[in-house]
């Protein structure tokens, strides 16, 4: 399939394939970590077992991140699901002085201004946890069962662009796979390529 990305978004999308690091597996027991939120408030995986739990790798200046989020798709995800007692955890895992990292009070602002209903956003400077999760790209997208399985890890969905144009028509797989794994089936698919800005991890 041709690339619709102009050449200088070329660099940014569709890194999953090339970036080393393990890649975490679906049916695999989600790493547990501990984070501090952007209000100095902590959050440990474990605490929500018994929830479902969706982690959101998120870089605010990313414009495939910006397509979600200007187009008003991310949101709508995080307020139906929330709504519907899931767990949504958005991580920064952009290093200091690093595309995506500020302050908490301006991730705050940004957060608000972008209308967001996530549970948390989560701040993971020195990327430990992004790297045990082999989180790759923003978005990068993870859903986790009350039994702490990971039952879907991947893209949003099947557009790979930056275009907001493309959230018409788009299969959405973070939906699909809460949809059927909340109901009691299973997610599928259970995985697949994410899209989108490299992860900023420090060097």
């Amino acid at each position: 399939m041709k690339s619709s990305l102009s050449p200088a978004l070329c660099g940014l999308a569709l890194v999953a394939a090339t970036l080393p690091g393990a890649v975490i597996q679906t049916a695999a027991d989600a790493p547990d970590f501990t984070l501090t939120d952007t209000y100095n408030q902590q959050h440990t995986l474990s605490d929500y077992e018994g929830q479902w739990v969706v982690l959101e790798w998120l870089n605010y200046d990313c414009p495939f991140v910006r397509k979600h989020y200007n187009g008003d798709n991310m949101q709508a995800l995080q307020e139906q699901y929330t709504g519907e007692g899931v767990v949504w955890l958005s991580i920064v895992s952009s290093a200091p002085g690093q595309q995506g990292h500020f302050s908490n009070e301006e991730m705050n602002e940004r957060t608000t201004e972008h209308g967001g209903h996530q549970t948390a956003v989560l701040m993971d400077p020195d990327g430990t946890v992004g790297h045990a999760y082999g989180a790759r790209t923003t978005p990068h997208m993870f859903v986790i069962s009350p039994a702490g399985e990971i039952v879907y890890n991947g893209a949003i969905d099947d557009r790979p662009s930056p275009s907001p144009a493309t959230l018409s028509g788009a299969t959405n797989y973070v939906s699909a796979a809460l949809d059927a794994a909340m109901a009691g089936g299973t997610a599928s698919p259970a995985a697949t390529q994410p899209y989108g800005c490299s992860v900023k991890y420090g060097s």
